[in-house]
């Protein structure tokens, strides 16, 4: 338990960064917050580990460690509403060639089946020397596969170009000045002048302009001025998809995107689903209530399709983070969107993090993502998890980029977290045997008792 809430202290301390950004009210979160959040997580990690010591020391604790883990992170990911951060298998995602092959393994058992090498590869140090050369000939085996699958599955060339803003507005000064309606333009015109730069960068090519999640201070649906606004800067862009809260037919509040047509017509929207605990809602199961309920939850995953466009697979802020959950197989898109707006976390490992999960989704999707953040990292990546262009951290600009051609469907977005979820059960079941036979082989092996007294 106590390694679990060390691991979670330290791969999430960015949160904290979130709070202060409303530290006149939510203070006394600072000290509590990151650290409650690493005691609810551990859990996951403390049974993992609890099971271990169930069955014989040597490879078969190890095998247990590594499929119970994986068991874990796959049910933190539905437990109260679902939070699958930064997984281990994220640490194969090294820079250059060497990361990029290990990672596309991913096509295959998706983050999950990586989480459960690193761990067994972790815990070679614990079964002796045999164990190394046995750890060093799979990681060999799996770099080669690795690289035999990047020069296997050629790309398709790219029929697309995407001009994705980055306004660059810091949370500090949105929550200032949110209901200041001179400071609402200035933020609304900065994304328009952007826009007329990445459509001209274009160079006449067709264009997919995307805003960030909540780029629009305006209800898009709802404010035909702001739309025409947007189509003209858009110009000859076949869509301009913007982040923007919107009104369902009942009122209630989502957090959203919306596709702006040439015509300034609404052509597709988007509702977030996958909703923060107490940073977009409060949980009704939970008596805490820190202010106003916040948004309300989309219907669910879905595919756009709009006009002139690719089919596209929509994705708001941390739902890129939810492996076999971003894409519908039976209305598969082409690409997938993710708008977010990491400026809560400032310059710190959360970003990153967040990248890192959209990477990992190309690869176990086979698909490519276009990624547009608000402060950064923007990126347009290919379905080999490779960053094909970049708009690095705290700038103001526009990332011009062609999108990747898509690959056929993996046997990981074909499976889903089956395939995880297999791997981790053989990998306990192994596990179980082993104990199993050795009990058998001491009970064998033990003399019988017997109530006689020899003779002498």
């Amino acid at each position: 338990m106590a390694f679990g809430v060390g691991h979670h202290l330290v791969g999430l301390y960015w949160i904290t960064s979130a709070i202060l950004v409303e530290a006149a009210d939510f203070w006394w979160a600072v000290p509590i917050g990151v650290p409650l959040l690493a005691a609810v997580l551990a859990v996951f990690i403390a049974v993992p580990c609890g099971a271990a010591r169930l069955v014989p020391a040597g490879w078969p604790r190890a095998a247990m460690l590594a499929g119970a883990w994986v068991l874990g992170d796959i049910a933190r990911q539905f437990v109260l509403t679902g939070f699958p951060w930064n997984p281990l298998g994220s640490a194969v995602e090294m820079p250059g060639m060497v990361g990029l092959a290990f990672m596309q393994a991913g096509a295959w058992v998706g983050i999950g089946g990586i989480t459960l090498f690193v761990v067994l590869l972790a815990a070679t140090p614990a079964l002796g020397r045999r164990a190394w050369f046995a750890a060093l000939a799979a990681i060999l085996l799996w770099g080669t596969a690795g690289v035999a699958r990047l020069h296997r599955s050629t790309l398709p060339p790219p029929d697309l170009t995407a001009a994705i803003v980055q306004g660059n507005v810091p949370e500090t000064e949105h929550r200032d000045h949110w209901q200041d309606r001179a400071w609402i333009d200035r933020i609304f015109n900065r994304h328009l002048v952007l826009t007329r730069q990445g459509v001209l960068q274009a160079d006449g090519h067709p264009a997919l302009v995307v805003w960030p999640e909540t780029a629009s201070p305006y209800w898009l649906e709802e404010d035909t001025e702001a739309r025409q606004a947007i189509a003209e800067a858009a110009g000859p862009a076949l869509a301009t998809i913007a982040g923007t809260p919107r009104r369902d037919a009942q009122g209630k509040p989502h957090n959203s995107l919306a596709a702006i047509m040439p015509d300034a017509s609404v052509g597709a929207v988007y509702d977030k689903f996958h909703l923060v605990p107490y940073g977009e809602y409060f949980p009704s199961y939970l008596p805490i209530r820190l202010g106003e309920q916040g948004w309300s939850p989309g219907p669910g995953l879905r595919t756009l399709h709009i006009k002139g466009l690719p089919p596209i697979g929509p994705l708001i802020c941390f739902e890129a983070a939810f492996p076999a959950q971003v894409a519908l197989q039976a209305d598969r898109p082409a690409m997938l969107l993710n708008l977010t707006n990491d400026s809560w976390f400032g310059n710190s490992a959360g970003p990153r993090q967040h990248l890192a999960a959209a990477r990992m989704r190309a690869v176990e999707e086979g698909l490519p993502v276009v990624r547009a953040a608000n402060t950064g990292i923007s990126a347009v990546i290919d379905p080999h998890g490779a960053i094909v262009a970049r708009l690095g951290l705290d700038r103001t600009g526009v990332l011009v980029a062609a999108i990747p051609g898509m690959l056929p469907p993996t046997p990981e977005s074909r499976l889903g977290l089956g395939a995880p979820a297999l791997l981790a059960i053989l990998s306990c079941m192994a596990a179980l045997l082993r104990k199993r036979g050795a009990a058998r082989f001491m009970n064998e092996g033990r003399p019988k008792n017997t109530n006689s007294i020899p003779k002498s």
